[in-house]
């Protein structure tokens, strides 16, 4: 991979901003990952596919680059402690995002992986801590004495996984523990009318296999206006024809097998409910955990259309005619609850208003493109993110330097 942008100085920081000494040992984390990009990257292509964990490398670069300018501008104040719930993908990513990013301006930090990954998250955390020899612990407790030992006795939690689970753990907390949820939305990918539908079919299928559709910004829902609906298809299953399967260290396959066996066991479950709208793939091969990707046309959305939330290769389109009526059923019910992004290809300005009410939006390009470390990230759904003090709940974009500088009582300078 390429070198990212030269690191500033870290003299031109000042003293009363960022320990100079954690600055430079963020810096040596970066470095690290430029020189040694085919260690880390062998680590990852573990759990991720070869061009996933190419991008996770250069994404995790670009935000230890932007570490310092993050810092500068939002002030977050001192945090003594800080504990974090790791999530089982993208595991480099969130140890910039939740770990290293935050020792900036956080004493002390421990996190508890995925049992998932808890194998390539400790093989990962032993190669980075050698570099940063930070006050980054990893524990492998159960998740009661990581609540007893660490959860309750810090300032700031931060949890990444199913909003149930987070409802758990913040009815434990007290008032001033800043607790911070990132989950996952319905992240809709609508083409209306004046789209270029090749192009969107090409971004579809970027977005929905990267990493054989294990990544919480695949949508969950293409809606499609009636009048594109079979080009969009064609367009996408013409795509979708050229992939190829292969492992994960191959730097040529599209897609790989499923990781997570209950993210195979769902799709699967996905595609037997909905054979009858399967118009290309849709193979499953349990021994091989290969799904391949699947396009499946159902119904025309409406307030009760079921959108489950795929970790799969699944492409779960649906039509619609009327872009006031589209507007109104993206922005009620589950739809609000699980809202953190969406992308508009064409010409839908009622919409594209509607929707930035509610969520992140992209216009003719996808999330991926505004994929930032070092920017608050998510919408305005409860289910999809959210920001609490114990006193009171802001479903919000987050970042956690931004979030204890405006929400930690006396986080900010």
């Amino acid at each position: 991979m390429s070198s990212a942008p030269a690191w500033p100085t870290v003299a031109a920081e000042p003293e009363d901003r960022v320990d100079g000494r954690r600055a430079a040992a963020v810096h040596r984390v970066r470095d690290f990952l430029v020189d040694n990009a085919d260690t880390v990257h062998a680590l990852l292509c573990e759990i991720s596919t070869h061009r996933a964990a190419r991008y996770e490398i250069e994404s995790t670069v670009a935000t230890l680059d932007g570490a310092l300018d993050e810092v500068a501008t939002h002030r977050p104040g001192r945090v003594p402690r800080l504990a974090a719930f790791m999530p089982s993908n993208v595991i480099l990513y969130s140890y910039a995002l939740y770990l290293l990013v935050p020792a900036l301006y956080t004493e002390r930090l421990v996190f508890r992986p995925s049992s998932r990954v808890k194998d390539q998250m400790r093989r990962l955390h032993a190669l980075l801590a050698e570099q940063h020899r930070l006050p980054i612990t990893l524990t492998t407790a159960s998740q009661r004495e990581f609540l007893q030992d660490h959860v309750s006795p810090a300032d700031v939690v931060v949890f990444t996984g199913a909003y149930a689970n987070a409802e758990q753990i913040r009815a434990r907390l007290t008032p001033g523990q800043l607790f911070l949820f990132l989950g996952s939305g319905v992240n809709p990918f609508v083409v209306a009318p004046g789209a270029d539908v090749e192009r969107a079919a090409r971004d579809a299928l970027a977005i929905r296999v990267l990493n054989t559709g294990q990544d919480c910004l695949g949508p969950d829902l293409f809606t499609v206006h009636a009048s594109l609906l079979d080009p969009f298809v064609d367009a996408l299953v013409s795509e979708l024809k050229g992939l190829r399967y292969g492992p994960y260290t191959d730097p040529d396959a599209d897609f790989g097998p499923i990781f997570y066996e209950s993210a195979l066991e769902d799709g699967a479950q996905f595609l037997a409910r909905n054979r009858g709208g399967i118009v290309h793939g849709g193979h499953v091969d349990f021994r091989a955990r290969r799904l391949d990707p699947a396009v499946v046309v159902g119904d025309e959305v409406t307030p009760r259309t079921h959108v489950p939330e795929f970790f799969a290769p699944i492409f779960n389109v649906a039509s619609y005619r009327d872009e006031e009526a589209l507007a109104a059923t993206l922005t009620t019910g589950t739809f609000t609850e699980r809202a953190l992004g969406s992308s508009v290809y064409g010409h839908a300005p009622a919409l594209v208003e509607a929707l930035r009410r509610r969520t992140t939006v992209t216009l003719d390009t996808t999330l991926l493109s505004i994929d930032d470390g070092n920017a608050p990230f998510g919408g305005y759904g409860r289910m999809a993110n959210y920001i609490s003090d114990g006193r009171e709940l802001r479903a919000e974009p987050v970042l956690i330097s931004k979030a204890v500088a405006a929400h930690r009582p006396g986080g900010g300078r």
